[in-house]
């Protein structure tokens, strides 16, 4: 399955969540997203889904509010805390998003993801979701290959 996965604020290209997908099998289109200029990473994010046309889109944090910010032409959504408030994002997602956030986040609070009306999975330890129970949870919404 082809996925576009946009890294949150701290991360880059390459990171343990897109590993594990790749390791499950996926092909993961991950661009970097510049951390100061979020136009410019929600025209990059649009331009993958425009050419490429991944299955899924998976977006962690930051890249969970850019996510939010395109147009998915079909395309599954997989949202990982997402921070679209401190993005200044509206609070709407496709029907059918999937959100995976840790209920114990200090970062970017529960609340603001079952706020959205969509499934939200409670998983991972932190913020970061990069422990095997948060990588378990993202892999079961990916779904299959």
């Amino acid at each position: 399955m082809k996925i576009l996965f946009l890294h949150g604020l701290e991360s880059r290209p390459g990171g343990s969540k897109v590993q594990y997908l790749q390791s499950l099998g996926h092909v993961v289109l991950n661009p970097l997203l510049p951390k100061g200029d979020f136009e410019e990473s929600v025209h990059i994010a649009q331009e993958y889904i425009d050419n490429e046309e991944p299955s899924v889109i998976v977006g962690s944090s930051r890249g969970a509010a850019v996510a939010m910010s395109v147009i998915p032409k079909g395309a599954r959504m997989i949202l990982i805390a997402p921070a679209w408030r401190k993005f200044d994002v509206p609070p709407t997602v496709p029907k059918g998003t999937i959100i995976l956030h840790c209920a114990t986040d200090i970062i970017v609070p529960y609340e603001d993801s079952s706020s959205l009306g969509s499934d939200v999975i409670s998983c991972g330890t932190n913020h970061r979701m990069h422990d095997e129970d948060a990588l378990k949870a993202l892999g079961q919404a990916v779904g299959g290959n």
